[in-house]
């Protein structure tokens, strides 16, 4: 099936004095340019392309490779703003349009933002939007907790960061899970902490990652053992002693003493962590 926004693999069908027509099947024949032509091109050759619309609003083909293709996100640069909406660079020729209705915000020329890519088949036109939640699921049935998945952020709230997940979902990365500030527009692995009683997805990227505390109660434990049994790094210690130790916050160390003291594996006293035999 030939797909507009993406790469096919389509046949030459026949050569003309500007390009070459390829086999667009249901789509009919797609011009592919003289410039973008490969060397040595004959009829009956396949050539991977890219489909989308030029100028003039007609299907077309191109070997130049766009910066996003339909149905994913990326963060594209704002190039120019007129009454149809903002025009992004996204690689091509022809700038990629974000309808004002497909805006989460007004958005203003020079500034980048995180949008999905989408083929509106009723304007048979390729678009952008800023509305994540309005293309991408918010409520998955197929993520489960601990899973490992592929993120990007895509905006700061007052809890923390909204991320794009595998380009097909949406959750929510605590800021108190995120150990460091992270970039609007930046991939990075990432987990699945928990699915909410509502459906939503709460997400990890840290070392405290598939096993969260309890991975990090047992780094205590050995390393009290390696310690004689006892250490001075406390829940009032310095929180760079602390991380460098065991590579944490000081709210998840905290966290992390807490279950040991309830689970009656270590005392916890002034100054001092002793492991209970």
């Amino acid at each position: 099936m030939v797909t507009v926004g993406k790469f096919n693999q389509l046949q030459v069908l026949k050569q003309v004095d500007f390009g070459v027509y390829l086999d667009g099947d249901e789509l009919d024949n797609i011009l592919l340019p003289k410039r973008y032509v490969p060397d040595g091109c004959e009829v009956g050759d396949w050539v991977s392309v890219f489909l989308y619309f030029d100028s003039d609003d007609l299907l077309i083909a191109t070997t130049e490779i766009p910066k996003v293709e339909v149905g994913n996100c990326e963060m594209l640069t704002v190039v120019d703003i007129n009454h149809a909406g903002a025009f992004m660079d996204w690689g091509l020729p022809k700038d990629l349009l974000v309808p004002y209705n497909e805006q989460q915000k007004p958005m203003e020329v020079g500034y980048s933002y995180v949008v999905h890519v989408y083929h509106d088949e009723q304007s048979d036109r390729i678009a952008a939007s800023t509305k994540l939640s309005h293309h991408l699921d918010e409520h998955p049935v197929w993520l489960k907790p601990q899973q490992s998945v592929s993120l990007q952020i895509a905006g700061r709230t007052e809890l923390g960061y909204k991320a794009v997940i595998d380009n097909k979902y949406l959750g929510l990365l605590f800021r108190v899970d995120a150990y460091r500030p992270l970039k609007i527009g930046e991939r990075l692995p990432g987990f699945i902490k928990s699915i909410r009683p509502d459906g939503k997805v709460d997400l990890l990227i840290s070392q405290a990652t598939l096993q969260g505390d309890h991975d990090l109660s047992q780094q205590i434990v050995q390393y009290l053992v390696q310690q004689g049994g006892s250490s001075a790094l406390t829940d009032k210690s310095d929180p760079q002693e602390i991380y460098r130790t065991f590579k944490v916050s000081k709210k998840k160390y905290k966290q992390a003493l807490g279950n040991l003291y309830k689970a009656k594996k270590i005392l916890i006293s002034r100054g001092q962590i002793q492991i209970i035999e």
